[in-house]
């Protein structure tokens, strides 16, 4: 077979540009899920040409047959959550119904969204997981765990629940399908139909089991559909027709699992796996095998198969949307990551790096081969086995890091060495006859869980399980091993920081606290080495818990430490290794009436430090971010009151220049636009936008590359103040209003910036349009 891949950027007029890419202005978000993988397909006829719609396990995505473009839909603009169950298409009504895994469900129509939470905020007992979305005219028939839900797309409401279990019991549905206004219901008890005009559905008596009777065997069916005008039913590996005479025919059966039915006008469509294989059966009305449509490269879990005209349309759940002509393959998706990640993000320069893998909760090696992803001009590449960017010896790459030399990367694999990426992108690894050693539990594993480098331009490096534990490479190229002087269990260590006092900061997991280490004058010198183990209690160190999971350095050069009880700061790291010592501060938090430490409890799983030195913090229950000194919440997102596609926060990053907070969840990365910037010692490329500012624009106005906490006064033309204010960082923020909070009249106005000591000065001028 040929093969072509088709990467297909969103062409969006109804969506913000945002959504996909370019930056979002201040304030909005944007999402970088991933639409590789596909579950479900719908077509929806249109005048204008007709449209495919493809969901994946996060959100979904429509094709524009008539010239290939694409619109992808998620919480960004305008989806409810994140976690797509089922989709289905009603041509009655001309909606698509949505349905997501908490069983929350969305009703899209020509860009509009309507919710329907009836079914997620019911307190009906049972399983409301929905599995199949059957739509037959302006009626959604969701085949879900505990029976049968009825929606009234016109109505946009939920109409009525059916449990048609043996005995009434709570029985899940698999599929549904209709013929001759009977409805079929495939079920864990078997094939069931009743006819849509009797009465009381919802009695499960009303319905007639067929599985067991007839030639068709007792037991689940998970499968259902017409063909031609007969039942057709999946139970197990065997596909079962009943004929004109009632009678249930084995149609076909084999060995493989088959996963999903489709149909033609005249052919069965059958998606079949087999361990890491996948294939799509193309079978005549008989039974008899006409052809077999497979490809490693584009199907492997293959699921629903739309046909249209000559073409085949498959979802897989591994390799996501792919079209085939009889000859070619084409990969179809958005530009995003290629997975959800969990290992570290880092933004070097003007471009994003992703870490893909990660470890077990037990710091095992988990075998994730997703690799790297760059995200740069608005555009993800991915980096990894599969497509043969990286050698299938590195699994599990989980940190990361710049190089301050020469602009390369470093990234740690957990099992695979540490592998080394020049500018011109040819790598090298470094595992074996290296400095890079094996775990002592395993061999033939070399597992890099850490990276930083330090202000000497040092590459640090965890080498976990290792007997010499901690590594570093200096500017000159030459390594050095150091072996932790304490008995700590596995040898385990995960990330590395470094601070301002030529120290570094190792996480060790798995319950056993955090380590500084000084190298005195020099690191060639081990007779001054120093080490200090913090653990939970004062007088060890003040840890909140002994867990600690995240680490950063603020402005200040405090070390902020999160644990699975909160966060500690030390605030004397220089004093570490004094007389007296540096334990750490636990900062107590006034609430309402109630005061306690700061994130008590919450497992802060990650760290990072804008501009304006506030704290994003992320744990398992959302976002926060807090005031530099951690004594107010200035944001707080969650699923509920934001477009964050999950409350488990795994990786924080952010672009000093652009303010933007890359977030990756446990359902993908999104970004936020934040107010704060890195601000140098003097004004660099100053720049106000949007200028001019458009008729009726509501959002907010920056002023960008400032000095640190500049000073900023918008004053008329003639001098007259309209509104002061402070940089956050390098970057102000104004919202076109006086300080009695009205909008300023057409015009040209002054921006007059200064530094805090008011010796870099520099002025600029915003222009106002009115309608």
């Amino acid at each position: 077979m040929f093969h072509r891949i088709l990467l297909i950027f969103c062409l969006i007029a109804a969506v913000p540009a945002w959504c996909a890419g370019q930056l979002p202005p201040i304030g909005q978000w944007r999402e970088h899920l991933s639409y590789h993988q596909a579950i479900e397909l719908a077509l929806e006829p249109q005048s204008t040409g007709p449209l495919v719609w493809c969901a994946t396990p996060f959100s979904v995505f429509s094709v524009d047959l008539t010239d290939n473009s694409l619109e992808r839909w998620s919480k960004v603009n305008g989806l409810s959550e994140t976690g797509v169950a089922a989709i289905g298409y009603d041509a009655a009504t001309r909606q698509l119904v949505v349905t997501y895994t908490n069983s929350n469900l969305d009703l899209l129509q020509q860009g509009k969204i309507k919710n329907i939470p009836a079914i997620k905020n019911s307190a009906v007992p049972g399983d409301k997981t929905i599995h199949q979305v059957f739509t037959r005219d302006g009626l959604a028939y969701l085949a879900a765990g505990l029976g049968i839900i009825v929606v009234d797309l016109r109505q946009q409401s939920v109409r009525d629940t059916w449990i048609i279990g043996n005995n009434g019991d709570r029985s899940a549905v698999y599929a549904l399908a209709e013929n001759n206004n009977i409805l079929y219901a495939a079920t864990a008890d078997g094939l069931k139909r009743a006819p849509l005009d009797g009465s009381n559905l919802a009695d499960f008596r009303h319905w007639q089991l067929l599985s067991g009777t007839d030639g068709l065997p007792e037991g689940p069916v998970q499968q259902t559909g017409i063909f031609q005008g007969h039942p057709v039913a999946l139970t197990g590996s065997s596909l079962y027709i009943r004929g004109s005479n009632e009678q249930w025919q084995l149609l076909y059966s084999d060995s493989w699992q088959c996963r999903q039915l489709s149909f033609s006008s005249d052919r069965i469509l059958l998606s079949q796996s087999k361990g890491n294989a996948g294939r799509v059966l193309v079978l005549t009305p008989e039974g008899i095998l006409e052809r077999t449509i497979e490809d490693p490269a584009y199907i492997s879990r293959p699921l629903q198969v739309l046909p249209i005209g000559s073409d085949y349309w498959i979802a897989d759940s591994s390799r996501g949307l792919c079209r085939f002509d009889g000859s070619y393959y084409e990969a179809i998706a958005p530009n995003s990551p290629q997975n959800i990640t969990t290992g570290v993000m880092q933004v070097a320069g003007q471009s994003l790096w992703v870490a893909a893998g990660g470890v077990t909760d037990d710091w095992e090696p988990a075998g994730n081969q997703s690799g790297l992803y760059l995200f740069t001009q608005d555009s993800w590449t991915s980096f990894n086995a599969g497509n043969g960017q990286l050698p299938d010896s590195l699994p599990d790459l989980l940190a990361l890091t710049a190089d301050p030399v020469d602009g390369s990367l470093w990234a740690g694999s957990f099992g695979g060495g540490l592998l080394h990426r020049d500018q011109q992108g040819n790598y090298r690894v470094l595992k074996q006859g290296s400095i890079v050693q094996p775990a002592s539990a395993d061999p033939g594993s070399y597992r890099i869980a850490g990276l930083c480098t330090d202000a000497d331009k040092n590459l640090w490096a965890t080498n976990y399980g290792a007997p010499a534990a901690l590594l570093v490479r200096k500017p000159d190229g030459s390594w050095h091993a150091f072996t932790i002087p304490f008995s700590i269990p596995d040898n385990g260590v995960a990330q590395v920081l470094s601070d301002d006092y030529r120290q570094v900061w190792i996480v060790l997991p798995k319950g056993n606290g955090l380590v500084c280490f000084n190298y005195g004058q020099s690191i060639d010198n081990p007779a001054d080495d120093q080490w200090k183990w913090y653990r939970e209690g004062a007088g060890n160190g003040n840890l909140p818990a002994n867990e600690v999971l995240s680490l950063a350095k603020d402005k200040n050069g405090f070390i902020w430490v999160g644990t699975s009880r909160g966060i500690a700061i030390i605030q004397c790291p220089g004093q570490a290794f004094t007389n007296t010592g540096c334990e750490a501060l636990l900062p107590v938090v006034q609430q309402d009436n109630f005061a306690g430490y700061l994130f008590r409890d919450q497992q802060v799983q990650c760290l990072a430090v804008d501009g304006a030195n506030r704290k994003w913090v992320g744990t398992r229950n959302g976002l926060w971010l807090i005031s530099p000194d951690g004594n107010s919440t200035i944001y707080r997102f969650a699923e509920n009151n934001s477009p964050l596609p999950g409350n488990d926060i795994q990786q924080l990053a952010i672009d000093g220049i652009t303010g933007e907070v890359y977030i990756a969840t446990s359902k993908g990365i999104c970004s936020f636009r934040s107010t704060a910037t890195e601000g140098g010692r003097t004004h660099q490329q100053v720049l106000v936008f949007p200028n001019p500012v458009p008729p009726d624009y509501a959002g907010t106005i920056a002023i960008r590359g400032l000095a640190e906490n500049a000073i900023v006064k918008i004053t008329e033309p003639g001098g007259r103040l309209v509104y002061q204010t402070r940089a956050l960082g390098g970057q102000a923020i104004w919202n076109g209003r006086h300080y009695n909070g009205s909008k300023v009249a057409t015009g040209v106005y002054l921006v007059l910036i200064s530094d805090a000591g008011k010796q870099e000065q520099k002025a600029a001028k915003i222009v106002f349009i009115k309608p």
